[in-house]
């Protein structure tokens, strides 16, 4: 393969630290390169260096003949004035973008819902419309004009599922050429395994490189770790944990890490399951008792619109669900119901005596009362120690956990950036020991590593937990059960989790009539499916005890969600 561009020596300093160190790195052609690490280590500015819009200190960046580099950064960019038509295709005829398969395909994977005849629709100007479909409009202008090296800078945000699917599969299959490469920022794992033949870790100035995407970075990054004898024992056990999640969960079957089996194997032998959900389960009754919430009959309708209609669905002490839908179906309407937020229309919601919620909301707007006092001080203003795994925790201990270590505590809370903002909120709530946590998009703003670590704090908590998310991984490795909103009033269960929704989308946008109860992959509204899903098989055949499937439970929680 020859070199698309490479760097060479390449060093930034900005302040005192230093993004990036005599780094010497290229892409090669046909590679697709995924890029980690923490915020602010140097991630976009790599990619800007790579696009020319960053200029180096020291070092070259090395550019194969003729290449033509096109960036989705953080900003669209787009021209307000513009109509989503010139935006999207610019000067193409009609019949030029019409008899392109390739165009055709991005317009409906990322712009379906717009009506090309529809004034609203490709005619609408820019200026007005929202941030995410802003993004999806540059996105999809970038795709259409297919640069040799395509670099994208959280390309997922503002995705739904749906969205995410379609990408991977354009990236890794319909783009895959070997004259052309990719370089994505992104704290999505399960797009990064999905996507990436090659990882890039960015930390403290080098950019190491592993082959593989983000299970094989792990593996890769485990045995380095090993090998070398590292003294972060925190840090290695989180890494030995998350590998022991990627070998028994459904993210592990995304793709084939190109790693000896063998070794993945020794490194994890003796790992338990990330969580005990028996033990949780036990702990979270003495804390709930038996009752959580019971929404029986729930209807909600908003203006014209039946956003939840005679939903019954209980969730009892201990359930780790995440929900799932397009932009716009109810997920956060669920949420305000159970929080009280939402008045139903009809039926009712019953909320246990002793439930004690707390909701890490997509605003960090509770932080600002504090905004002059320390990392510590904001916590300890809730509690000094909590409890958690079933031992004593500390405030200090339970900031380091999160990435706040002994000198960033005692930073002031307004000098943060927006992920160590979001991780303080977190570390409040948590400190203020809710029994019920509600996760409304908790990915917004983190990097891999404080996800990591969130998820790691979150297996020992005892609570009944529900995540509104559009991070695959994140769902399948913190919850046990997923359900579906599908836009039509109804709730799902997913037994196949994130699979058997894509499934379901599938078959609704095949089928021209209404969406009814009778989905197929479902019995009636929202029961799941009669038998186990391929993976289950798998998993049972194997003896996997992966977190993400559990027979007797999916029975045992099929009776809890229904509709009429």
């Amino acid at each position: 393969m020859a070199p698309l561009t490479a760097l060479e020596k390449a060093t930034i300093v900005v302040g005192t630290q230093v993004l990036l160190d005599a780094v010497t790195i290229g892409v090669q052609q046909g590679e697709r390169i995924g890029i980690v690490g923490r915020n602010g280590g140097g991630k976009s500015t790599l990619l800007g260096v790579v696009l020319g819009t960053r200029e180096l200190d020291t070092g070259r960046v090395v550019r194969t003949g003729s290449i033509t580099v096109g960036m989705l950064g953080q900003t669209d960019g787009l021209n307000p004035d513009d109509t989503v038509r010139a935006a999207v295709l610019g000067d193409l005829a009609e019949h030029e973008w019409a008899g392109n398969s390739r165009v055709r395909e991005i317009i409906v994977g990322l712009l379906g819902d717009l009506d090309a005849g529809n004034v609203g629709g490709w005619e609408a100007t820019v200026g007005p419309l929202s941030g995410g479909e802003r993004r999806r409009l540059a996105l999809a202008a970038l795709l259409v004009e297919d640069p040799d090296l395509l670099l994208l800078d959280e390309p997922t945000n503002h995705l739904d599922v749906e969205g995410v699917a379609w990408l991977a599969t354009y990236l890794s299959q319909r783009r895959a050429r070997p004259d052309n490469g990719l370089l994505v920022v992104t704290h999505d794992r399960w797009f990064l395994d999905a996507v990436s033949t090659r990882t890039w870790e960015i930390n403290d100035g080098e950019v190491n490189s592993y082959d593989g995407g983000y299970a094989a970075y792990v593996l890769a990054k485990a045995e380095r770790n090993r090998i070398a004898k590292v003294t972060e024992e925190r840090r290695s056990n989180l890494l030995r944990k998350e590998l022991a999640w990627l070998r028994r969960g459904a993210p592990a079957r995304t793709s084939k890490p190109k790693f000896r089996i063998d070794a993945a194997n020794e490194l994890i032998a003796g790992e338990p399951d990330p969580r005990d959900s028996v033990e949780l389960v036990r702990f979270a009754t003495t804390r709930l008792g038996k009752d959580v919430f019971d929404l029986i009959d729930g209807t909600v309708v908003l203006g014209d619109r039946t956003i939840l209609n005679k939903v019954t669905w209980r969730l009892g002490p201990g359930d780790r669900y995440g929900i799932i839908g397009a932009n716009g179906a109810g997920k956060s309407t669920l949420l305000r119901v159970l929080q009280g937020n939402i008045d139903l229309s009809a039926g009712k919601l019953k909320t246990g005596k002793t439930v004690h919620l707390a909701t890490l909301s997509q605003e960090l707007r509770e932080l600002d009362r504090v905004r002059e006092w320390t990392v510590l001080q904001a916590i300890t203003e809730v509690r000094s120690f909590t409890m958690l795994g079933g031992k004593e925790t500390s405030a200090s201990q339970l900031a380091t956990r999160l990435g706040f270590t002994n000198g960033r505590q005692q930073s002031r809370v307004g000098d943060l950036s927006g992920g160590e903002r979001r991780r303080l909120q977190f570390l409040r709530l948590l400190m203020d020991e809710p029994n019920v946590l509600l996760l409304d998009e908790p990915t917004n703003d983190l990097d891999i590593d404080t996800l990591t670590a969130l998820e790691d704090v979150l297996d020992g908590w005892a609570g009944t937990l529900i995540v509104v998310s559009h991070d695959r991984y994140l769902m399948e490795r913190m919850t046990d059960r997923q359900i579906a909103l599908l836009g039509d009033g109804k709730i799902r269960d997913l037994v196949g989790g994130v699979e058997q929704y894509l499934e379901l989308k599938a078959a609704m946008s095949s089928d021209k009539s209404p969406i009814t109860g009778k989905v197929p992959g479902a019995s009636g509204a929202a029961a799941p499916a009669s038998g186990p899903s391929a993976a289950e098989t798998r998993e049972a055949k194997s003896g996997s005890r992966g977190s993400s499937v559990r027979w007797p439970r999916s029975q045992a929680m099929s009776k809890r969600c229904t509709t009429r």
